[in-house]
C-alpha cells in the first residue's frame, strides 16, 4: 500500500476542533504498514511535528494532544511503532534498528515541510534521540519526554533483570486465567502512567490492558520489554553528535523514568533545555494534554524564531526550569 493509498476522516477529539482537522489514514515506511494521525494544515510551508509514542503504546496516545494543536493550526503528524497499535509487527532481532529504519523512513516522506520537530514519550523519546544524533535528515528540533536508559526506576531495572518470580511464572504447567491477567493489568496500567490513577481516561485504559487479553501475551510483551531493556545500554551512542534544539522534559510524578534520568540527559547535551514538570505522570500527554500542546507549541516557535535570527533569545517554555 503506497503512502496515500487510503486516508480517511475521524471525528474530532474537541468539540472546538474542526471536523476535519485530525485524519486517520495508512502508508508505509521501510515495509512496515502502519497507521497514521494527521491533524492541522497541510502548508508545505509550516513547521512540521512529528510525535513518537512509548512501550505498548500507540499514536492514539497523541489524540487529545493533536486536537489541542490543531486548535491553533499547528501541522502535527503522529504514527504507530512497528509492533504497536495498527502497525505491522516488529521483526525477529534487535528492535532499535527496526525502529531507527522506520523513524528515518517517516521522516524522509515528511521533508516537503520547511521545518520538522520530532517529539517522543518514553521510547518515542528515545527514538527522537537517536535520530538527531544522526546527521541523515534535517532535524529543526528534537523533544524527549521521559526517555528510558539513562536513570530509570527499580521497575525498568527489574525487568531488565528478568527476576526469579518472572521466570518463574513464565515455566507455570497452567497458565493465569485471561481474566486475572486482564485484572491487573486494569489495576497497575492506570498507576504506572498516569500522575493521578484517579484521572486516568476509562478510554486510555482499555487501550492498554486489551494488549494484555491472556497469560501468553503478557509472558511475550515482558519478554520484549526485557530485550528493549537491554538495548537501551547502548542506545545513546551519539549524544555528542546533537546539534538541533533539544528539549529535555522530566515528570515529577513518573514512577518508570525518574526526573533524575532527564537530569542526566540534560547534562550529558550541553545545549540542551530541560523542563522539570512536578505534576505530570509517565504519560502527559495523558495527563495533560493542553500542557503538552502548549510545550510543543513554544517550542516550535523558539524554533523556528532562533533559525530566523541566529543567537536570538529562545521563545519561554511554560513552567520551565532553570537550564
Amino acid at each position: 500500500m503506497t503512502a496515500m493509498e487510503r486516508e480517511t476522516t475521524a471525528r474530532p477529539a474537541s468539540p472546538n476542533t474542526d471536523p476535519a482537522a485530525l485524519r486517520v489514514g495508512y502508508r508505509s515506511f521501510a515495509g512496515s504498514r502502519t497507521r497514521v494521525l494527521e491533524a492541522g494544515p497541510r502548508d508545505r510551508q509550516a513547521t512540521r511535528l512529528v510525535l513518537l509514542h512509548g512501550y505498548c503504546d500507540s499514536a492514539d496516545t497523541w489524540r487529545p494532544a493533536l486536537a489541542e494543536l490543531a486548535a491553533t493550526g499547528t501541522s502535527v503528524l503522529a504514527v504507530d511503532l512497528p509492533g504497536f497499535g495498527e502497525a505491522d509487527p516488529l521483526r525477529p532481532g534487535a528492535m532499535l534498528p527496526q525502529l531507527d529504519a522506520f523513524v528515518d523512513a517517516v521522516l524522509k516522506e515528511q521533508r516537503q515541510y520547511r521545518k520538522i520537530i520530532v517529539a517522543g514519550n518514553s521510547l518515542g523519546g528515545t527514538m527522537s534521540l537517536r535520530v538527531a544524533q544522526s546527521s541523515r535528515l534535517p532535524i529543526a528540533g528534537v523533544v524527549s519526554i521521559a526517555a528510558p536508559g539513562f536513570v530509570d526506576s527499580w521497575l525498568v531495572r527489574t525487568v531488565g533483570r528478568y527476576p526469579l518470580p518472572l521466570r518463574l511464572a513464565a515455566s507455570l504447567p497452567l497458565p493465569i486465567p485471561g481474566f486475572l491477567v486482564r485484572s491487573i493489568a486494569e489495576y497497575v496500567v492506570p498507576r504506572l502512567l498516569y500522575a493521578d490513577h484517579g484521572g486516568a481516561a476509562a478510554e486510555q485504559v482499555r487501550r492498554f490492558t486489551s494488549l494484555f487479553p491472556d497469560y501468553r501475551s503478557a509472558t511475550t510483551r515482558l519478554e520484549q520489554a526485557r530485550q528493549l531493556v537491554e538495548e537501551l545500554a547502548e542506545a545513546y551512542q551519539g549524544l555528542d553528535q546533537i546539534r538541533a534544539p533539544l528539549l529535555v522534559v522530566a515528570c515529577g510524578k513518573d514512577r518508570l523514568v525518574t526526573p533524575a534520568s532527564g537530569e542526566r540527559l540534560h547534562a550529558l547535551v550541553p545545549h540542551s533545555r530541560l523542563l522539570v514538570r512536578s505534576e505530570w505522570g509517565h504519560c502527559p500527554q495523558l495527563d495533560d494534554p493542553a500542557g503538552v500542546a502548549e510545550m510543543l507549541t513554544y517550542f516550535a516557535a523558539g524554533v523556528t524564531r532562533q533559525s530566523k535570527q541566529d543567537g536570538a533569545e529562545p521563545v519561554p517554555i511554560p513552567n520551565a526550569a532553570a537550564g
